[in-house]
């Protein structure tokens, strides 16, 4: 039998963690403070609303998805390890470092699973750009940026950065495999005290830089990350469709007496396995649970994660 999950949290987000864990008939139980909208989504997909006070209680829940605004998320992380449940946290998993490390703590010391949302982490074509780093495909990764700009969403907690960045961050450190020794952040507010445009700039100890740009007030789409290797350059760009999202790029530049010389080439589109990031994900929490396997997205990373959110902060007050 499959686990038996709850999914904590029935806003945007969490109704897309519904629907997706219904698919895959893991589908326990749905709870949010709003006990309307949870009967709603009980009676939509044939299971039980519960409230969020009596959850953690419940021995035919076994795990716990939860997509809360993310103040509230260290909370009721500790709550469910004190409750011995697995857990989904969405990120970020914390506004604070101090409290996603009491958090992570909690789940450890209970030995329940402790996964985090980095959704992207688990579509193919990244997958496959990680792939072909680790084959040595692109030479040694000298660069990354990444530009994550759209219009919304807005929120009063949170701003572009923390909205958008962790995304980006968790593909950035899973290529790297190290947490960033310099972190510089920059930001401009329009609305009101919460950066709309951010940029971080990141060092690492190999000497591997990376610039990542988020923003929530730009006129048009932009998600993409690139890598930028001594042998070639690799794009994930999650606008284009289906057959394009991974492009490599075979570029040449070299010195000809004393001058630099350059070759350009079309890029090779790279076949990427077909299948939807969110549904990977919760398969992949499936099987942790069964197997009692450490996740591929920790809540460790997500501590760095929020690490660098935390120095690359600017304040607008």
């Amino acid at each position: 039998m499959k686990p038996r999950i709850a999914v904590l949290g029935c806003g945007y987000w969490g109704s897309n963690h519904i629907r997706t864990l219904k698919s895959l008939g893991a589908l326990a139980a749905v709870s949010d403070a709003n006990s309307a909208r949870a009967e709603g989504f009980a009676s939509e997909h044939d299971c039980r609303a519960v409230a969020p006070d009596a959850l953690f209680e419940r021995e035919d829940v076994d795990a716990i998805v939860m997509a809360l605004p993310p103040q509230f998320h260290a909370e009721y992380a500790q709550r469910a390890a004190a409750a011995g449940k697995d857990m989904l946290v969405e990120k970020p998993i914390a506004l604070t470092v101090d409290d996603a490390e009491k958090s992570v703590a909690a789940a450890h010391e209970a030995g329940t699973i402790f996964m985090v949302g980095h959704v992207l982490r688990f579509h193919p074509a990244f997958e496959k750009l990680k792939s072909l780093i680790d084959q040595g495909e692109l030479g040694e990764v000298r660069y990354i940026h990444s530009h994550r700009l759209g219009l919304g969403k807005f929120h009063t907690e949170n701003d572009a950065l923390w909205d958008l960045a962790p995304h980006d961050l968790s593909m950035i450190l899973a290529i790297t495999g190290s947490a960033p020794v310099e972190v510089r952040g920059e930001g401009a507010a329009l609305l009101d005290n919460l950066s709309d445009f951010a940029h971080l700039h990141m060092r690492f100890a190999n000497g591997l830089r990376s610039h990542l740009f988020t923003s929530r007030l730009n006129p048009y789409r932009e998600r993409r990350l690139t890598v930028v290797g001594d042998k070639a350059m690799a794009v994930f760009d999650d606008v284009e469709p289906w057959g394009r999202k991974l492009a490599v790029y075979r570029h040449a530049v070299w010195q000809d007496s004393g001058q630099w010389a350059f070759t350009t080439n079309e890029p090779t589109y790279v076949p990427v396995e077909d299948g939807m990031p969110l549904t990977r994900e919760l398969e992949h929490f499936i099987s942790c649970i069964e197997t009692r396997q450490k996740p591929r997205t920790t809540g460790e990373e997500a501590i760095d994660v929020l690490r660098i959110l935390t120095a690359g902060t600017i304040s607008h007050n």
